[in-house]
Protein backbone atom coordinates (compact mmCIF):
# COMPACT_ATOMS: atom_id res chain seq x y z
CA UNK A 1 0.00 0.00 0.00
CA UNK A 2 1.14 3.32 -0.63
CA UNK A 3 -0.69 5.19 2.52
CA UNK A 4 -0.96 2.28 4.78
CA UNK A 5 -2.48 4.97 7.64
CA UNK A 6 -4.55 6.53 5.20
CA UNK A 7 -7.67 7.52 7.22
CA UNK A 8 -5.73 7.57 10.56
CA UNK A 9 -5.46 10.82 13.13
CA UNK A 10 -1.96 10.73 14.31
CA UNK A 11 -0.94 12.54 17.48
CA UNK A 12 2.48 12.93 17.97
CA UNK A 13 3.83 14.88 20.98
CA UNK A 14 6.97 16.98 20.90
CA UNK A 15 6.48 17.18 17.32
CA UNK A 16 8.54 20.16 16.65
CA UNK A 17 11.81 19.05 16.22
CA UNK A 18 14.08 16.29 16.83
CA UNK A 19 12.57 12.55 17.27
CA UNK A 20 9.46 13.83 17.03
CA UNK A 21 9.39 15.86 14.31
CA UNK A 22 11.46 12.66 12.04
CA UNK A 23 8.03 10.79 13.36
CA UNK A 24 5.68 12.97 12.18
CA UNK A 25 7.47 13.39 8.50
CA UNK A 26 6.97 9.61 8.61
CA UNK A 27 3.53 8.85 9.51
CA UNK A 28 2.50 12.01 6.90
CA UNK A 29 4.33 9.96 4.41
CA UNK A 30 2.71 6.86 5.05
CA UNK A 31 -0.40 8.86 4.56
CA UNK A 32 -2.04 9.05 8.44
CA UNK A 33 -2.86 13.22 9.31
CA UNK A 34 -1.10 14.28 11.53
CA UNK A 35 -1.53 16.72 14.73
CA UNK A 36 1.10 17.95 16.52
CA UNK A 37 1.86 18.39 20.64
CA UNK A 38 4.55 21.24 21.63
CA UNK A 39 5.35 24.58 22.83
CA UNK A 40 7.13 26.04 19.99
CA UNK A 41 4.25 27.64 18.42
CA UNK A 42 6.17 29.02 15.29
CA UNK A 43 8.37 25.64 14.90
CA UNK A 44 4.88 23.53 15.24
CA UNK A 45 3.64 25.73 12.21
CA UNK A 46 7.21 25.54 9.87
CA UNK A 47 7.18 21.78 10.44
CA UNK A 48 2.82 21.42 9.72
CA UNK A 49 3.50 23.05 6.58
CA UNK A 50 6.27 20.86 5.31
CA UNK A 51 4.51 17.46 6.20
CA UNK A 52 3.67 15.53 3.09
CA UNK A 53 -0.52 15.80 2.30
CA UNK A 54 -0.92 13.09 -0.56
CA UNK A 55 -3.34 11.04 0.68
CA UNK A 56 -5.78 14.01 1.50
CA UNK A 57 -4.56 14.69 5.08
CA UNK A 58 -5.28 17.83 6.88
CA UNK A 59 -2.46 18.27 9.40
CA UNK A 60 -2.65 20.58 12.57
CA UNK A 61 -0.88 21.71 15.68
CA UNK A 62 -1.66 22.43 18.88
CA UNK A 63 0.79 24.08 21.55
CA UNK A 64 1.02 22.20 24.51
CA UNK A 65 3.23 22.11 28.10
CA UNK A 66 3.85 18.63 29.39
CA UNK A 67 5.20 20.49 32.61
CA UNK A 68 1.12 20.67 32.86
CA UNK A 69 -0.45 17.41 32.41
CA UNK A 70 -4.33 18.87 33.42
CA UNK A 71 -4.23 21.38 30.78
CA UNK A 72 -2.80 18.58 28.24
CA UNK A 73 -5.68 16.62 29.45
CA UNK A 74 -8.09 19.39 28.25
CA UNK A 75 -6.24 19.81 25.32
CA UNK A 76 -6.71 16.06 23.95
CA UNK A 77 -10.25 16.62 24.76
CA UNK A 78 -10.51 19.24 22.35
CA UNK A 79 -8.14 17.11 19.70
CA UNK A 80 -10.93 14.73 19.80
CA UNK A 81 -13.80 17.06 19.58
CA UNK A 82 -12.40 18.75 16.85
CA UNK A 83 -10.35 16.95 14.83
CA UNK A 84 -12.13 13.23 15.19
CA UNK A 85 -10.81 10.22 17.07
CA UNK A 86 -6.83 9.61 17.76
CA UNK A 87 -6.06 5.93 15.92
CA UNK A 88 -1.96 6.40 16.61
CA UNK A 89 -0.49 8.23 20.06
CA UNK A 90 3.14 8.92 19.76
CA UNK A 91 4.17 9.97 23.44
CA UNK A 92 7.65 11.56 23.39
CA UNK A 93 8.76 13.97 25.85
CA UNK A 94 12.33 15.68 26.47
CA UNK A 95 14.39 13.88 29.24
CA UNK A 96 14.72 15.55 33.06
CA UNK A 97 18.38 17.47 33.21
CA UNK A 98 21.16 15.28 34.22
CA UNK A 99 22.59 14.26 37.25
CA UNK A 100 23.08 11.61 40.38
CA UNK A 101 19.90 10.00 41.15
CA UNK A 102 21.10 10.48 44.60
CA UNK A 103 21.72 14.15 44.96
CA UNK A 104 18.53 15.05 43.53
CA UNK A 105 15.99 16.58 44.75
CA UNK A 106 12.79 14.89 45.26
CA UNK A 107 10.40 17.25 43.51
CA UNK A 108 12.96 16.19 40.17
CA UNK A 109 11.32 13.52 40.55
CA UNK A 110 7.55 14.25 40.84
CA UNK A 111 8.10 16.76 37.51
CA UNK A 112 9.48 14.13 35.57
CA UNK A 113 6.78 11.76 36.35
CA UNK A 114 4.59 14.34 35.39
CA UNK A 115 5.91 15.33 32.54
CA UNK A 116 6.09 11.65 31.44
CA UNK A 117 3.85 9.22 33.10
CA UNK A 118 0.87 11.80 33.69
CA UNK A 119 1.10 12.98 30.37
CA UNK A 120 0.80 9.73 28.95
CA UNK A 121 -1.62 8.96 31.03
CA UNK A 122 -3.85 11.43 30.50
CA UNK A 123 -3.21 11.24 26.16
CA UNK A 124 -4.02 7.75 26.18
CA UNK A 125 -7.38 7.82 28.45
CA UNK A 126 -8.42 10.88 26.31
CA UNK A 127 -7.52 8.58 22.94
CA UNK A 128 -8.21 4.98 23.58
CA UNK A 129 -11.75 5.18 23.16
CA UNK A 130 -11.49 6.08 19.48
CA UNK A 131 -9.04 3.29 18.85
CA UNK A 132 -11.13 0.96 20.62
CA UNK A 133 -14.11 1.76 18.27
CA UNK A 134 -11.72 1.35 15.41
CA UNK A 135 -10.76 -1.80 16.40
CA UNK A 136 -7.50 -0.57 15.93
CA UNK A 137 -5.07 1.40 17.17
CA UNK A 138 -0.93 2.04 17.90
CA UNK A 139 0.69 3.78 21.12
CA UNK A 140 4.28 3.96 20.62
CA UNK A 141 6.42 5.83 24.10
CA UNK A 142 10.17 6.90 22.79
CA UNK A 143 12.15 6.55 26.00
CA UNK A 144 15.79 4.99 26.23
CA UNK A 145 18.06 2.69 26.18
CA UNK A 146 18.59 3.62 29.76
CA UNK A 147 15.26 0.92 30.29
CA UNK A 148 17.82 -1.57 29.70
CA UNK A 149 20.96 -0.39 31.24
CA UNK A 150 20.66 3.08 33.28
CA UNK A 151 22.94 5.55 31.62
CA UNK A 152 25.81 7.23 33.87
CA UNK A 153 24.86 10.54 35.25
CA UNK A 154 21.02 10.45 34.18
CA UNK A 155 19.67 9.45 37.30
CA UNK A 156 16.24 10.78 37.44
CA UNK A 157 15.80 10.01 33.69
CA UNK A 158 16.70 6.22 34.47
CA UNK A 159 14.36 6.31 37.24
CA UNK A 160 11.20 7.71 35.25
CA UNK A 161 11.92 6.24 31.71
CA UNK A 162 11.71 2.93 33.60
CA UNK A 163 8.69 3.64 35.10
CA UNK A 164 7.02 4.80 31.47
CA UNK A 165 8.82 1.33 29.81
CA UNK A 166 6.59 -0.82 32.14
CA UNK A 167 3.45 1.17 32.19
CA UNK A 168 3.68 0.64 28.56
CA UNK A 169 4.37 -2.91 28.94
CA UNK A 170 0.84 -3.17 31.47
CA UNK A 171 -1.25 -1.43 28.90
CA UNK A 172 -0.24 -3.20 25.72
CA UNK A 173 -1.41 -5.99 27.73
CA UNK A 174 -4.77 -4.74 28.92
CA UNK A 175 -5.50 -3.03 25.15
CA UNK A 176 -4.02 -5.91 22.93
CA UNK A 177 -7.94 -7.51 23.31
CA UNK A 178 -9.10 -4.48 21.47
CA UNK A 179 -6.63 -4.57 18.32
CA UNK A 180 -4.09 -2.15 20.20
CA UNK A 181 -0.94 -2.55 20.14
CA UNK A 182 1.31 -0.70 22.47
CA UNK A 183 5.14 -0.82 21.94
CA UNK A 184 8.01 0.84 23.27
CA UNK A 185 11.33 2.08 21.17
CA UNK A 186 14.14 2.47 22.96
CA UNK A 187 16.72 5.38 21.00
CA UNK A 188 20.80 4.95 21.73
CA UNK A 189 22.70 8.37 21.03
CA UNK A 190 20.63 10.44 18.69
CA UNK A 191 21.90 13.63 16.89
CA UNK A 192 19.71 15.54 18.48
CA UNK A 193 19.44 18.70 20.41
CA UNK A 194 19.33 16.16 23.51
CA UNK A 195 22.09 14.85 22.74
CA UNK A 196 24.31 17.85 21.84
CA UNK A 197 23.20 19.63 25.54
CA UNK A 198 24.50 16.25 27.21
CA UNK A 199 27.68 16.10 25.48
CA UNK A 200 27.85 19.96 26.24
CA UNK A 201 27.04 19.04 29.96
CA UNK A 202 29.76 16.35 30.32
CA UNK A 203 32.35 17.79 28.57
CA UNK A 204 31.65 20.92 31.71
CA UNK A 205 31.57 18.45 34.17
CA UNK A 206 34.53 16.53 33.20
CA UNK A 207 37.04 19.15 31.72
CA UNK A 208 37.71 17.86 28.43
CA UNK A 209 36.54 18.40 25.46
CA UNK A 210 33.45 18.35 23.61
CA UNK A 211 34.90 15.91 20.76
CA UNK A 212 36.34 13.98 23.06
CA UNK A 213 33.37 13.16 24.93
CA UNK A 214 32.16 12.15 21.16
CA UNK A 215 34.60 10.05 20.40
CA UNK A 216 34.06 8.17 24.23
CA UNK A 217 30.02 8.03 23.23
CA UNK A 218 30.85 6.76 19.38
CA UNK A 219 33.35 3.81 21.13
CA UNK A 220 30.70 2.36 22.37
CA UNK A 221 28.26 1.91 19.22
CA UNK A 222 29.21 -0.87 17.16
CA UNK A 223 28.38 1.15 14.19
CA UNK A 224 30.45 4.04 14.73
CA UNK A 225 28.36 7.03 14.33
CA UNK A 226 25.41 8.55 15.52
CA UNK A 227 21.85 8.01 14.87
CA UNK A 228 19.96 9.92 12.90
CA UNK A 229 16.19 11.13 13.73
CA UNK A 230 15.13 9.89 10.71
CA UNK A 231 15.98 6.40 11.16
CA UNK A 232 13.75 6.32 14.76
CA UNK A 233 10.96 7.82 12.69
CA UNK A 234 11.20 4.92 9.97
CA UNK A 235 11.09 2.76 13.26
CA UNK A 236 7.95 4.28 14.87
CA UNK A 237 6.81 4.27 10.96
CA UNK A 238 6.99 0.84 10.62
CA UNK A 239 5.39 0.01 14.26
CA UNK A 240 2.30 2.08 13.35
CA UNK A 241 1.60 0.15 10.31
CA UNK A 242 -0.56 -2.75 9.46
CA UNK A 243 2.52 -5.28 8.71
CA UNK A 244 3.44 -4.59 12.58
CA UNK A 245 -0.14 -5.33 14.15
CA UNK A 246 1.32 -8.49 16.40
CA UNK A 247 4.47 -6.65 17.68
CA UNK A 248 3.10 -5.67 21.20
CA UNK A 249 4.58 -4.68 24.30
CA UNK A 250 8.29 -4.97 23.53
CA UNK A 251 11.15 -2.85 24.23
CA UNK A 252 12.89 -1.91 21.19
CA UNK A 253 16.64 -0.61 21.24
CA UNK A 254 17.12 1.08 17.97
CA UNK A 255 21.02 2.34 19.27
CA UNK A 256 23.39 0.87 16.52
CA UNK A 257 24.24 -2.53 19.13
CA UNK A 258 25.25 -0.17 21.97
CA UNK A 259 23.51 -3.07 24.19
CA UNK A 260 24.46 -5.52 22.41
CA UNK A 261 28.08 -4.83 23.06
CA UNK A 262 27.94 -4.06 26.65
Amino acid sequence: MTHPLANRHAVICGGSQGIGRACAEELARLGATCTLLARNEVALKGVVTELAAEAGQTHDFRVADFADWKALGAIAERIVAERGPVHVLINNTGGPPAGPASEAEPEAYLDAAGKHIACNQVLTRAFVPGMKEAGCGRIVNIISTSVITPIKGLGVSNTIRGAVANWGRTIAAELGPFGITVNNVLPGFTHTGRLDTLIAGKSQRGGISEEEVRKQMLSTVPVGRFGRPEELGATVGFLCSPGAAYINGVNLPVDGGRLAAQ
